[in-house]
This record gives C-alpha cells, sequence and structure tokens, in this order.
C-alpha cells in the first residue's frame, strides 16, 4: 500500500477521531468554562496514560513483529499468543493498582474526590481497553489500513452519540464518562470486523507464554511505557506549575491551544503510525529505508507547514468555534506553539526509526533526557517570558530533539 492510498484512509479515521474529541472539548467549554478545560487535560492524561499501560505498552511491538512475521505463520502464531498474555496479564494488574489508587488519582489530578467513581470505572475498563489496542495493533501490522479506518470511525460516530446523551444526563462527569465508554466501544466495534478480515485465525485468540516472544515484547513494552509515563507525568507537572504561576483559569489557555494542535497533527501522527511504523520494520537495507524516510519529509513536512499556517491564520476563529469567547486570549499563544508543532513532526519521522529497528536503550534515554529539559525549559521560559514561555520551552525542546535523531538516523544507516 502507498503512503498517499494509507494517508486517504488514516485521513478518514483521523477526522472522525477529531470531531469525536472535539465534541468532548466543546462540552466541557460550555459546561465548565476554561478552568473545566483545564481539568478535562488532566483526566486525558490519566487515561492516555492507563490506556497503553492497560495492554503493557505493546501495541508498536505487535505493528512491528506482525509485519515481519506475516509470512511466517508459524512465528506470527507465537507472538500473538504470546502479546493477547502479556497484554491482558499487564491490564488485570494496572486495573487494579488504579482501584486502589482512585481516591489519591482523583485528588491529586482534580483536586476533587467526586471524581473517584470516575477513575473506578476507568480501572475496570483496563481489560477492554487492552484487548482493543491488541485488535486495531495486529489489524495495523497487516496493513489492513482500510479496516483500521472503518473501526475507528465508526467508533467515534458511537462515542459522539454517548458523549451527548450522557453530558446532558450527567454534565461534566458524564462528558468525562463518555471518553472512557468511547475506548471500550473500540472493541464492540474491532472484534466482529477483525473476525471477518481473510487473515483472521481463530488461533489468534489463543493465549500462551513464550520466553522469546515475550522478551521481544518487553523490549517494546519499555520503550512505549517510557514515553506514555512520562508525557502525562511532565504535562501534569507542567500544569501544576502553571496554576501555581497564572491560575487554572490561564491553564485552560495554555490547555486549548494544546489541544487543537494535538487534533489537527493528529492527522499526521495517525498515518505516521500506520504507515511508516510497519513499513520502516519490515525494511532492512538502506537504500529503501533511506527512501522511505526521503518519502516521509517530501509528503508529510510540507503538508505539517501549510496545516500550522492556516491554523495560524485562522486561530481567532478555531478558539471561538471549538471552545468560546472567554479563551479569546489564547490567541496570543499559538505561533510558538505551531512552530513547535513543524519540529516536532520533523523528529518524529526519524524517532520512529528507533521503534521500528528496536533501539530500546537509546529511546529510554532519549525520551526521558528530553522531557526532564522540556520541564526545565518551561520553568526556565515562563519565569522570563509569562505564560508564552511554556510555548517557547516546547519549540525549543523539539528543534534539539530534531538535531539529536538527525545524528541516529545518519549514524544507523551509515553503518548498515
Amino acid at each position: 500500500m502507498s503512503i498517499v492510498r494509507a494517508g486517504f484512509y488514516s485521513t478518514i479515521a483521523t477526522a472522525a477521531r477529531l470531531l469525536a474529541g472535539l465534541v468532548i472539548v466543546k462540552l466541557v467549554a460550555w459546561l465548565a468554562g476554561p478552568e473545566g478545560v483545564g481539568k478535562l487535560g488532566q483526566f486525558m492524561s490519566l487515561m492516555s496514560l492507563l490506556a497503553v499501560l492497560a495492554g503493557g505498552g505493546i501495541s508498536a511491538g505487535i505493528v512491528k513483529y506482525v509485519a515481519e512475521y506475516r509470512h511466517d505463520a508459524q512465528r506470527l502464531s507465537r507472538l500473538l499468543a504470546a502479546a493477547l498474555w502479556y497484554a491482558c496479564i499487564a491490564s488485570v494488574l494496572m486495573g487494579c493498582v488504579a482501584l486502589l489508587m482512585s481516591r489519591q488519582l482523583s485528588l491529586w489530578l482534580l483536586g476533587d474526590t467526586h471524581y473517584e467513581n470516575l477513575i473506578r470505572i476507568l480501572a475496570v475498563a483496563q481489560l477492554g481497553i487492552a484487548l482493543a489496542n491488541y485488535i486495531l495493533a495486529v489489524i495495523n501490522g497487516f496493513m489492513d489500513v482500510r479496516r483500521l479506518a472503518f473501526i475507528q470511525v465508526l467508533g467515534s460516530v458511537l462515542s459522539v452519540v454517548l458523549a451527548l446523551g450522557l453530558s446532558r444526563w450527567l454534565h461534566l462527569y458524564g462528558a468525562l464518562l463518555a471518553l472512557v465508554a468511547g475506548q471500550v466501544l473500540l472493541l464492540v466495534v474491532g472484534l466482529p470486523a477483525w473476525r471477518r478480515s481473510p487473515y483472521f485465525q481463530r488461533g489468534m485468540l489463543r493465549m500462551h507464554f513464550d520466553r522469546e516472544m515475550s522478551l521481544k515484547l518487553a523490549a517494546f513494552s519499555i520503550m512505549t511505557l517510557t514515553s506514555a509515563l512520562l508525557l502525562p507525568l511532565i504535562n501534569i507537572a507542567v500544569r501544576n506549575h502553571l496554576a501555581l504561576q497564572f491560575g487554572w483559569e490561564r491553564v485552560g489557555y495554555w490547555q486549548a491551544v494544546s489541544k487543537v494542535s494535538d487534533a489537527y497533527l493528529l492527522f499526521l501522527t495517525t498515518a505516521i503510525n500506520i504507515y511508516y511504523l510497519p513499513k520502516l520494520a519490515a525494511t532492512h537495507d538502506r537504500a529503501s529505508l533511506a527512501n522511505e524516510l526521503r518519502n516521509a519529509y517530501r509528503y508529510l513536512l510540507p503538508a505539517v507547514v501549510v496545516m500550522a499556517l492556516f491554523v495560524y491564520a485562522m486561530r481567532g476563529w478555531v478558539t471561538r468555534l471549538l471552545f468560546s469567547a472567554d479563551f479569546s486570549s489564547a490567541n496570543a499563544l499559538y505561533a510558538p506553539q505551531l512552530l513547535g508543532d513543524v519540529l516536532k513532526i520533523a523528529s518524529f519521522m526519524l524517532s520512529y526509526l528507533m521503534l521500528a529497528k528496536a533501539m530500546t536503550r537509546l529511546f529510554v534515554i532519549s525520551e526521558c533526557v528530553f522531557a526532564l529539559s522540556y520541564l526545565a525549559l518551561v520553568y526556565v521560559f515562563t519565569a522570563s517570558f509569562g505564560l508564552i514561555g511554556a510555548m517557547y520551552a516546547f519549540a525549543v525542546n523539539y528543534l534539539f530533539y530534531l538535531a539529536f535523531n538527525l545524528v541516529v538516523a545518519r549514524r544507523y544507516l551509515g553503518a548498515l
């Protein structure tokens, strides 16, 4: 499958997910204003963290090894049996931890024990989320982009319907509850769609411990969990710092601009994940790898520049549409954030080489270093420039990350 075709289907799926997410943000902005949007970011960070931890963080590993083993029935069967065992054990353990700490998490993240039961529901949902992640990763590994898009579109439509219903009944609590339920709906939609695929076999639902395959997956688990743990925790630390310095209302402005970035970049990060991770994993010679990376920059970098310029030109309208007139102060924050977005995509296209080639140690070290450097830059720049300093920190940190990934990619290709 070509990048253009993969991009077409991933764009449809991403648009559906984006619209579903924006409905939730709009509901929260309408129900609770900037402060509610700031706290929504805290809850979504917890959700992102638990969603990855639910399956042990092996989705990228499943994608990589399915892409490599799809023509080797014996190794593929061993891989998937080990992956399902790994995911189920990890989700049960994580669900138990979240249940035990639900009160503390509610108080720490949201400053209110009123949301304790919501976190308990999220904990119980971990097994369903893990199984959904497993199914989507297998489909992605087979590069069945059309089926993957169908699952995500239908799941997003059902999530919007659920969000509208629950928010009318339970208001802000209902909107947050819909976020959790929307993750489980992917399993309800995904399992029947996967069973109808030409490559599905009943043995793919068999669980079995396999030491060799589990160790392979564990390397990806370490990489994914490092990234999944650091990003939400760093963002939580940034929000808490900004709240102490400027108050939760201004955190809402920062969160609003960050959500706009996340929304439009979702189109590109989804295409990178769906197309380039399995493609790079299955490609081993230097010329082909270099060609894939060149194609990535040829198609995706101009796309992110155009999208960023469009968002900047329409920032006032975008802010009013997605949030409300109360968020007009956020318009001054867009320029450095959008510059950081371009640098982010430029660096991501190279960083996926570390994932595809299982450079575990280097990936983990780089994630830790650049997560901590971002937090440090936020402290330094906000002290000098105020709230917009957090956006300056974002852009400068990704400039450093891009330079690092250029060095890694050149050394890896040079060694082939």
